[in-house]
């Protein structure tokens, strides 16, 4: 079997080449580093000159050619390959034969939109676009393989359509939006997995002969299984080795699949969960699928994740707050659940106005008769007996203090208890025939439903136009059950889900669109449906309802390794903490969540001294940095899975400034000397190196507060608590200087931390869940 044609996609540091073989069907000859131009590139592919002994010959013209042991670009099934497909059909006749075979190319500058789905877009004109067509000449379909590369994000994206040419209707039972077959297996299956309020959390699963699936059934993106997948190197870690990711524009069902083949070689798919799918498509009629985002690294999982930032950051958000500092907000959720009025509402935000925050946003329990969350959703008009005076009011009240008005909604659902359901029970996802399941006391809106798209448009437009509102967080808090939809005929009802988020993104383009200003920030039951589909409507995600820094640490770290900090709400709240009850100095609580967009999550006129000026403090310092935590350039230096410590550090993209988080979650005795080794700094830069200037609680010192303070008191008196709620006291003074090679390659040695034998000013008292950030500045070359 020769080679006929070749395709050699490049980016500034990849290339991912195909082939066109005398079969024509297309071939992956290499993924990964940046070969030269070839000018014959069949050493890259392999040899076929004796079958195996199970092997189903593809024709008689070549009895040692079977697609089972070939790296496809897109495999389809009957004809040999036993691997998971990328399309599955049935056709009139109710066969599942499929063989598409190359037809040609075309190929562009630039980007095309992908007809009603959220997809990537050409930022900065540096893309190129690439078309092959396949066909199946027997059924008369069309598959159009659609690649856009990149260059500078070192990003290839891929998505496919699926055109029906034939006179008869065909039903799609799996149509993914990629595929990579990779000549070897030496990699583990990185997948960021969880649930409720433990999003993310990162999981390394070696491959060996066999299927991994990594996919959501629950409606959206979900919590447990992000769409974001990596598969590295058994060698590759932060800093160093070969990696490649994909993530999913899509906010439904999805899956990741990989399999290891008998013959060692490693077959990964992205796109749609064949899961209750299926879609009929009709004569002359298209399918898209979402669009796959697909990167590779040299430089390890740090670099992977520099071209996956990079390019959201430029290629996936978009519209006013693109490349944007984010404002510092205070949300009242935390602080006062349903239970508020306006007077309450505008003390908060009068303390959080005089320590410097920007914006106040107004959370569940302003509209209808919502008391508690068993009722009135769907019924978005304002409760006056909370808020007299309206949004509008509140929202004036709030602009005299110096602030913007932000306000929360989450427009797909509904109570039975509403006006809304009461009107409209064939609004609401259910079947006719059973009792609906409840999640969080609500049901589902259908959006396959168009008088529902309209109500939600129009009941949106008028609370986004009933004030001044300069930010939405858009909450979407159950994941889906009771499939069905008087919308669609019985067989055509496994296109639900589709159509469903279809329906979501019409109306999120139509609002954005509408009301460019706002900032919208995405929610589902915190970060069930943190994904790229969501991010192309809402340039923020709220990262977790997890508030806890430590659990912070995980999800963070986790979620980083897809998506940029510019992406990543993260607040700091009351402790303590409301899903741990666990207790964290206020400090610690800040410099996590300073490496994301930076939000307090409390009532603040519950706020003591300490706590205020520790705050006061925090805002002053994430305003001169907000460019640099925002978007410089991210580094995992130690990652907290089972580690002790963590560090991470942000660098600017001239490499003159950045800033360090140090993290501790137990205090260790006599463990007192620690290092501060960092990444991504220029070696022949000299750094002056300086400790924030960050407060401790007496109280974490206990009886021991006799040995900091000039009189004698109890510990755990009233004196002390006075005295805690008040007293300032100084973490030790840290500053250092060095030229970045030695602050990369060995490391500053900090001061000594406190182990148990004794203390004095020179010290640093980290302490259980304790932490130092650390900001550096390149000092100035001397002109002279």
């Amino acid at each position: 079997m020769k080679i006929i044609k070749t395709f050699h996609i490049q980016t500034k540091r990849t290339s991912y080449i195909l082939a066109v073989t005398e079969s024509l069907h297309i071939c992956c000859l290499h993924y990964g580093r940046k070969l030269r131009e070839m000018a014959d590139y069949s050493v890259l592919f392999e040899k076929h000159d004796v079958c195996y002994g199970s092997m189903v010959a593809y024709s008689k013209e070549d009895a040692n050619f079977g697609l089972d042991d070939v790296c496809l670009e897109y495999s389809s099934c009957g004809k040999g390959d036993f691997r998971e497909p990328a399309i599955e059909l049935e056709s009139h006749d109710g066969t599942g034969v499929t063989d598409f075979k190359y037809k040609g190319f075309r190929t562009f500058p630039g980007k095309e939109p992908i007809p009603g789905l959220p997809s990537s877009y050409d930022g900065s004109g540096d893309c190129t676009s690439y078309v092959l067509e396949l066909s199946d000449n027997c059924l008369n379909i069309s598959v159009f393989l659609h690649y856009c590369a990149f260059y500078d994000s070192d990003v290839i994206t891929k998505h496919v359509e699926i055109k029906n040419d034939s006179n008869h209707a065909i039903s799609l039972k799996r149509a993914m939006s990629m595929q990579l077959d990779l000549p070897e297996n030496d990699y583990y299956f990185v997948t960021f997995d969880g649930t409720w309020s433990a999003e993310r959390y990162r999981n390394d699963k070696r491959l060996s002969p066999g299927i991994f699936v990594n996919d959501s059934k629950t409606g959206v993106s979900s919590s447990r299984h992000n769409p974001f997948v990596m598969l590295r190197r058994k060698n590759c870690d932060e800093q160093s080795g070969e990696c490649c990711g994909f993530n999913l524009i899509y906010s439904a069902n999805h899956a990741e699949i990989v399999e290891v083949t008998h013959s060692g070689k490693t077959r990964i798919l992205s796109g749609i969960n064949p899961f209750g799918f299926k879609y009929e498509l009709n004569n002359n009629q298209s399918f898209f699928t979402p669009e796959t985002v697909m990167t590779f690294s040299s430089e390890g999982l740090n670099g992977l994740s520099r071209n996956m930032h990079e390019f959201i950051n430029n290629n996936i958000v978009r519209g006013k707050w693109k490349n944007k500092a984010r404002p510092i907000l205070v949300n009242n959720w935390e602080g006062t659940w349903f239970d508020f009025d306006e007077k309450k509402l505008l003390d908060i935000a009068k303390t959080a106005s005089e320590l410097g925050i920007e914006l106040f946003v107004l959370d569940d329990g302003w509209f209808g008769e919502r008391n508690s969350d068993d009722r009135s959703l769907g019924d978005w008009v304002v409760n006056r007996k909370k808020l007299p005076h309206a949004l509008s009011g509140l929202a004036e009240k709030i602009k005299k203090l110096g602030m913007d008005f932000g306000i929360w909604v989450e427009p797909e659902m509904v109570n039975e208890n509403s006006e809304l359901y009461r009107s409209h029970p064939e609004w609401a996802i259910k079947l006719p025939d059973r009792e609906p399941s409840l999640g969080r006391n609500q049901l589902i809106l259908d959006l396959t439903q168009k008088d529902v798209r309209r109500y939600i448009v129009d009941s949106m437009s008028e609370v986004f136009s009933s004030a001044d509102i300069a930010y939405v967080k858009w909450d979407m808090n159950r994941n889906f059950s009771d499939i069905y939809s008087p919308s669609l005929p019985p067989h055509r009802q496994g296109e639900f889900n589709h159509r469903y988020v279809l329906g979501l993104y019409e109306i999120l383009e139509t609002l954005t669109s509408s009301f460019p200003d706002i900032l919208f920030e995405s929610c589902a039951s915190g970060g069930n449906r943190f994904d790229l589909g969501m991010l192309c409507y809402m340039p923020q995600t709220w990262t977790s309802d997890n508030t806890d820094p430590v659990s912070r640490l995980a999800i963070q770290n986790g979620t980083s390794y897809g998506y940029p900090l510019s992406c990543m709400g993260a607040h700091v709240s009351a402790s303590p903490h409301q899903q741990t009850l666990r207790s964290t100095p206020i400090e610690t609580r800040f410099n996590v969540a300073a490496f994301g967009c930076l939000g307090y999550e409390m009532d603040m006129t519950k706020l003591s001294p300490f706590d205020k000026n520790c705050i006061k403090a925090q805002v002053e310092f994430y305003k001169r940095h907000r460019m640099l935590f925002q978007y410089g350039t991210f580094y995992r230096v130690t990652i907290p899975y089972n580690s002790n410590w963590c560090v991470w550090c942000v660098v600017s993209k001239d490499k003159k400034e950045a800033a360090a988080g140090f993290f501790q979650i137990n205090a260790v005795p006599s463990h007192t000397h620690d290092l501060l080794r960092l990444c991504g700094l220029s070696d022949d830069l000299f750094y002056d190196i300086e400790g924030r200037k960050q407060f401790i609680n007496v109280k974490a010192f206990g009886d021991l507060v006799n040995h900091v303070l000039p009189v004698k008191i109890r510990g755990d008196g009233v004196i002390h608590t006075m005295i805690s709620a008040r007293y300032m006291f100084s973490q030790t003074d840290e500053r250092f200087s060095a030229y970045g090679d030695a602050i990369n390659h060995s490391g500053i040695r900090l001061k000594q931390q406190f182990g148990g034998t004794g203390y004095n000013e020179s010290l640093r008292v980290i302490g259980d869940f304790g932490s130092r950030m650390y900001y550096l500045k390149a000092e100035e070359d001397d002109e002279d």
